[in-house]
């Protein structure tokens, strides 16, 4: 139970009622006041003390429940404040004594975690602020976002939280770092490709962001999506760029070598465009050095080509005739007949027209260059069976002519080369079916393989060897005829000559007149005319027998 200040006591409470009560007995004495005004005024000041007692009880009563009341906020402050920090483990009494005990000891507690809590929500700022401030940058609109701060949920103020948002932030820092150094790589490689093909980085960069070149008020180069997406686009577009114009100097080095071998250009002339000859077997990755893709050096590569092409083209007729005649003398050399005349005048019109390009027509030429190779040496077996048929019938045609000299044996010059020649030629002739034969097998196939006849100097060599096998056989008949019209002959003569006695022979001089030993001689190839005129000759020695017979 409360007790009272000393002043209070009721012995003097007691003691200081009577006495006024007293000295208001002597003032209503003297007064003259009656009882029942006394009585009255009494039964007032009765009433009066105790609605200051009763009034005063109330304020009592109400610091009590109000000291209760901040008791309990402070209870339930602490509980919301140990689940919003996830202080599971944190336990507390309120102890015992008054209510101002309890609240004097409950109160620091309540102090310390207000003060863990906001240092919580200063941590959480920060982490929040940080994460915003990075999303701000991806997203390319950091100045808008960074002009307030981020709210805290201080309902959630947990170490989990915390760490989450951490980690979430560490994720973000990652990422930009990465980022930095994509924007660090692209802003790189638009400096060595602006650096190869003379642009100018900073207006290429600058027009990206500005902050690329020059951050200004501590501000970071950007990062954003939109950033990197044209970052990566420029540097694409240059890599296309310089792609496009490497491709183009190879191809103007290429051109520019095939006109320096084909006009024999000097060395010393050669050396001023060594650097564009360089890069012809280069490759992209490869080509760094600075302005080596200008375009200065592609149209002082693009002049120097037009200049040669205007010698080129006095130089391609004489080239092109050149041509034409290697792939004559290549089919003059296979008995392949072509009209050079009339090829040579279109070749020759073509070049005056400028209607072709010349360096197409060179390698035309040059195609069929290389394909009259393949037809020449597709030829070539069958053209040295022909020779060694052309060979052995100039033998067989000497050796005819050999032996119808009556005086082939008569002591004289070359006599003995003739006697040596005429037995090698026996055994060649001999073997003139089956070389015939052979060739004909020969050319068939080949017919037959390419599906074309095989022409010798115009004429079909199959028909050629035909009429020859037909004429031969013909000559061997008339000389089977020949030999027994002189067989039947020498007999009648010789029946005479047991019947009349001998009769004198022809002179020597008529004889040797007539008829004289071949000499060597080679004829032109087997073809018809050579046949038909063989043929004559024959037909001419018959004529001069059959006189003699008579």
């Amino acid at each position: 139970m409360t007790t009272l200040p000393p002043s209070l006591s009721p012995s003097r409470s007691q003691t200081t009622c009577a006495s006024l009560l007293q000295e208001l007995q002597i003032i209503w004495d003297e007064i003259g006041e009656s009882d029942g005004e006394r009585d009255k005024m009494l039964l007032e000041l009765e009433q009066e003390c105790l609605n200051i007692y009763r009034r005063k009880v109330e304020m009592t009563r109400k610091c009590k429940a109000d000291l209760q009341n901040s008791l309990a906020q402070f209870e339930s402050e602490i509980a919301k404040i140990v689940s919003s920090l996830g202080e599971h483990s944190f336990s507390f009494s309120r102890g015992k004594g008054t209510l101002k005990q309890q609240i004097s000891y409950i109160r620091p507690v309540l102090e310390e975690l207000r003060s863990k809590t906001k240092q919580r929500v200063k941590e959480f700022t920060e982490t929040q602020s940080q994460i915003v401030k990075i999303c701000a940058e991806i997203a390319g609109n950091g100045q808008s976002m960074m002009s307030s701060d981020p709210q805290v949920d201080e309902r959630d103020l947990t170490v989990k939280k915390l760490g989450e948002l951490k980690s979430h932030l560490q994720e973000l820092q990652n990422e930009k770092i990465i980022r930095l150094q994509k924007v660090d790589s692209h802003i790189s490689m638009i400096h060595e490709l602006s650096v190869v093909m003379s642009f100018d980085f900073l207006k290429t960069v600058s027009g990206i962001h500005s902050s690329l070149i020059d951050p200004a008020n501590g501000q970071s180069k950007s990062i954003s999506n939109d950033t990197l997406a044209k970052l990566t686009g420029v540097v694409n577009s240059l890599q296309q760029e310089k792609q496009k114009r490497l491709q183009k100097l190879q191809c103007l080095g290429s051109t520019l070598i095939e006109l320096w071998d084909l006009l024999d250009t000097p060395p010393d002339e050669r050396k001023r465009f060594e650097h564009v000859s360089s890069l012809i077997s280069s490759s992209v990755d490869e080509v760094l050095r600075q302005g080596s893709l200008g375009l200065d050096i592609i149209e002082q590569i693009e002049l120097q080509v037009q200049s040669l092409n205007v010698l080129k083209a006095s130089k391609m007729k004489e080239l092109v005739l050149k041509r034409q005649n290697e792939l004559e003398e290549i089919y003059r050399g296979v008995h392949i007949d072509v009209n050079s005349d009339a090829a040579r005048q279109i070749l020759i019109n073509l070049i005056e027209s400028d209607n072709v390009d010349l360096s197409n027509l060179l390698s035309s030429m040059d195609d069929q260059i290389a394909k009259a190779k393949q037809e020449a040496l597709s030829r070539k077996d069958i053209l040295d069976k022909v020779d060694k048929w052309k060979h052995a019938s100039e033998e067989e045609k000497w050796l005819d002519d050999y032996e119808k000299d009556e005086n082939r044996y008569s002591a004289g010059r070359g006599v003995h080369k003739n006697l040596k020649r005429a037995e090698k030629a026996r055994i060649l002739v001999s073997k003139l079916p089956s070389i015939v034969e052979h060739l004909t097998a020969k050319l068939k196939a080949w017919e037959l393989e390419k599906g074309i006849p095989f022409l010798y100097d115009k004429a079909s060599l199959l028909d050629m060897l035909e009429e020859y096998t037909v004429l031969r056989q013909a000559r061997e008949d008339e000389k089977r005829r020949s030999r027994e019209k002189k067989r039947l002959q020498e007999q009648f003569a010789a029946e005479q000559e047991a019947l009349f006695g001998s009769r004198p022979k022809n002179p020597l001089a008529q004889t040797n007149a007539m008829v004289g030993t071949p000499t060597s001689r080679r004829v032109s190839t087997p073809s018809g005319s050579f046949v038909v005129s063989f043929a004559k000759e024959e037909a001419d020695r018959t004529d001069v027998t059959k006189n003699r017979s008579c």
